[in-house]
């Protein structure tokens, strides 16, 4: 084991704070860890600092079924829990957030690398789910269907599916557990939590919070449930028959070859993946709220975000102006450590991502495209050891390779469109993915026609607003190579649910449908 540091002190203060003693388990419901001596383990880096964090192991394929078995257990108790009794327990998961909220905020920067206020907003986040699914358990709502037979009714109920396989990305590591595992609980499954292996410790902690509930309300511990372990993990939750539905955050790779494996036992999958998202500034766009909106978008968590605006396509009447303007505000980013208040930019999450970083840049500019500003790789006094970078702008064709993929970093691409909307829309439009996108003009045919049918064809479509930063109240998914899916608000409770149609006869005949005879003598 490494040298005890400062970051690791820290680290072992919040956990301490948070009632974690075992810092290294490979799985685990929070009230049991459990572990395999000589296992594959890994050791957590601070991405601020390179600094040791903690040392993690990964599941082996018998704790893998032990977690699945408890599970299984735990489900058969849980479904037959009124759903509004439910929600209480979310509830209480809610307050204990509430509680926590800054040394767990703390935790997600010093594991993850986001700015201090970003890891507070994501423990709102994960409190906001839990508020909004207390209110969905009393509205888990069927449908009464008139039927075409006498003395007859159909309805449509809603019934828990079982076990859901939650497989989550490091840039929100606690975030979207709670989108999903709030929403299930309510519905009465019970979760498994393959976290990143890249940040282990906050799905620990998160586990850990969950399962006090779980303890003070004599609840099964299988309920909630998390497993470490790297891509080989999550190909055992993606085959595993007993998991009904994955729900899987990552790259459009990783997604695809879940979706391939699940579909091939014919079970579902809630796939969030890839984004390439642009902005649209119009030539009636109001270039204040615009520019606050890219600066946010493109460079907040630094680029590593799925909703991260990476294209800005800009009327050519403005383009200039707006060109300026940006490499301007890029000089005066503060780029440090993502604890102190005045740090706008935080560190990549590890040496892969610079390194991705630098490659994108090279390849695109061998194609064509314009460094303007950024792109350095930065060593920074006193966080020798951290994975930071200058956000770059390029100026670039949508139809460059780079421009068409995502990378994981705060690379912005600058693109002239000219003549209407139309032309914007369809330069927006022309990649593999589908996620989020936006438009800033204060003209309501060019925002009315970005809305229509003819529009954006994104699964998130913002007015005057940027691509990221989504409300819990709507439901959170894309298109194309996105995945189709939808998490968090609105009705994303269903995907958690089978849906059952009954029909009830209460008279004393047995007409068919379909005025169908069928008279047996």
């Amino acid at each position: 084991m490494e040298a005890t540091t400062k970051t690791t002190e820290e680290i072992q203060q919040i956990l301490s704070t948070l009632g974690i003693k075992d810092m290294n388990p490979s799985y685990g419901t929070g009230q049991e860890y459990g572990s395999v001596q000589g296992g594959t383990q890994k050791a957590i880096h601070s991405p601020i600092d390179g600094q040791y964090l903690a040392t993690v192991q990964y599941a082996t394929r018998e704790e893998y079924d032990k977690v699945i078995g408890a599970a299984q257990k735990a489900f058969v108790e849980w479904r037959q829990v009124p759903a509004p009794k439910r929600g209480e327990i979310v509830r209480q998961i809610g307050n204990k957030l509430r509680e926590y909220k800054e040394p767990l905020g703390k935790l997600v920067t010093l594991e993850m690398g986001k700015i201090y206020q970003e890891g507070l907003g994501e423990v709102q986040e994960m409190i906001d789910i839990c508020d909004f699914a207390v209110g969905q358990s009393r509205q888990l709502y069927g449908k009464t269907i008139v039927s075409e037979r006498p003395e007859h009714q159909m309805l449509e109920k809603y019934q828990p599916l079982g076990i859901i396989g939650i497989i989550s990305a490091f840039n929100f590591p606690v975030a979207v557990w709670s989108w999903n595992a709030m929403l299930a609980a309510i519905c009465g499954d019970v979760c498994v939590w393959k976290p990143s292996e890249k940040t282990p410790l906050c799905a620990i902690a998160c586990q850990h919070i969950a399962a006090q509930v779980l303890k003070e309300n004599n609840l099964p511990e299988g309920i909630f449930s998390f497993i470490n372990g790297d891509a080989e993990l999550g190909k055992w939750m993606a085959e595993d028959k007993r998991v009904p539905l994955v729900s899987a955050t990552g790259s459009t790779r990783m997604g695809k070859s879940v979706a391939q494996t699940v579909a091939g036992r014919l079970g579902k999958s809630l796939l969030e993946l890839g984004g390439n998202n642009a902005i649209i500034m119009t030539a009636n766009a109001n270039i204040e709220m615009a520019m606050r909106a890219t600066l946010f978008g493109a460079v907040g968590t630094c680029g590593q975000r799925c909703t991260t605006t990476r294209r800005l396509i800009i009327h050519d009447s403005i383009y200039d102006n707006v060109k300026d303007r940006l490499v301007k505000a890029y000089g005066g980013l503060s780029i440090g450590n993502p604890l102190k208040a005045d740090t706008l930019v935080g560190p990549l999450i590890d040496q892969e991502a610079v390194q991705g970083f630098t490659n994108a840049l090279e390849s695109v500019q061998k194609e064509g495209g314009k460094l303007l500003t950024g792109g350095d790789v930065l060593s920074l006094n006193g966080l020798e050891g951290g994975n930071y970078v200058q956000p770059a702008i390029v100026e670039a064709e949508n139809s460059y390779q780079m421009v068409q993929e995502e990378t994981f970093a705060p690379i912005l691409y600058l693109i002239k469109y000219s003549g209407d909307v139309m032309n914007a829309i369809d330069i927006q439009n022309d990649v593999k993915q589908g996620l989020s996108s936006a438009i800033f003009s204060d003209n309501v045919q060019e925002t009315e026609t970005f809305l229509s049918f003819r529009g954006s064809d994104c699964g998130i479509a913002n007015v005057n607003i940027g691509t990221s930063g989504a409300e819990i109240g709507g439901a959170f998914g894309g298109e194309k190579e996105t995945g189709g899916g939808r998490e968090s608000g609105s009705d994303s409770w269903k995907v958690y649910m089978r849906r059952q149609t009954n029909t009830i006869n209460y008279s004393q005949e047995l007409p068919l449908a379909q005025g169908i005879k069928f008279d047996v003598d």
